[in-house]
């Protein structure tokens, strides 16, 4: 899930290019925090609904796709903003740039369609046992930090490159492309 471009790649991606790695490793970590409620809202909210709407998931799957289909069209029709300009992902700061990772994941459809719609699938959510619990949350958050910070490093280091409104135009597209294709594949799978 984390390699697919998303909203916490957008934000991370502001952060880092506005106020490079200092700038961005808050947000990692927000979002590292922030990635355990989906994991736990789908252990003990998702058996249940499953249980009594067995179409549900169906109906998860095709949501998923106008999701992802949606995302990539914005993508793609965004103009490139200039760095540095400052907004809520950009504000300057450590604890901003953790509060703004913890919103980005709560909010991150393509975390959300994950969670309640692939994690199921992986395990019967009716015979977890507390370590089993554990050790999802634990993978949840450690797989994005490590992910996040990783990229964070990256884009600090190739701040320069991406100066240009174009370079940020041509990143908007191949990430709004990505999308659309993952959208289209889970339409045909």
């Amino acid at each position: 899930m984390w390699l697919v471009p998303g909203p916490v790649w957008v934000a991370l991606t502001a952060r880092a290019l506005s106020g490079g790695f200092a700038a961005a490793w808050p947000l990692a970590i927000g979002v590292a925090l922030g990635d355990l409620i989906w994991p736990l809202a789908a252990i003990f909210g998702l058996s249940w609904v499953v249980s009594v709407y067995g179409g549900f998931m169906d109906a998860l799957a095709w949501a998923a796709v106008g999701v992802f289909v949606v995302m990539g069209v914005a993508l793609i029709r965004k103009p490139a903003p200039p760095l540095g300009t400052d907004s809520r992902m950009t504000r300057p700061g450590m604890w901003a740039g953790f509060a703004a990772g913890v919103a980005a994941v709560m909010g991150n459809p393509k975390a959300i369609l994950f969670y309640m719609s692939v994690l199921p699938g992986f395990f019967d959510l009716t015979r977890l046992t507390a370590t089993d619990i554990a050790a999802i949350l634990a993978i949840s958050a450690i797989v994005p930090a490590v992910g996040n910070i990783s990229l964070a490093l990256f884009l600090d280091r190739a701040r320069r490159l991406l100066a240009s409104p174009r370079r940020l135009r041509r990143l908007n597209i191949t990430s709004g492309v990505l999308l659309i294709c993952v959208g289209l594949v889970i339409a045909l799978t």
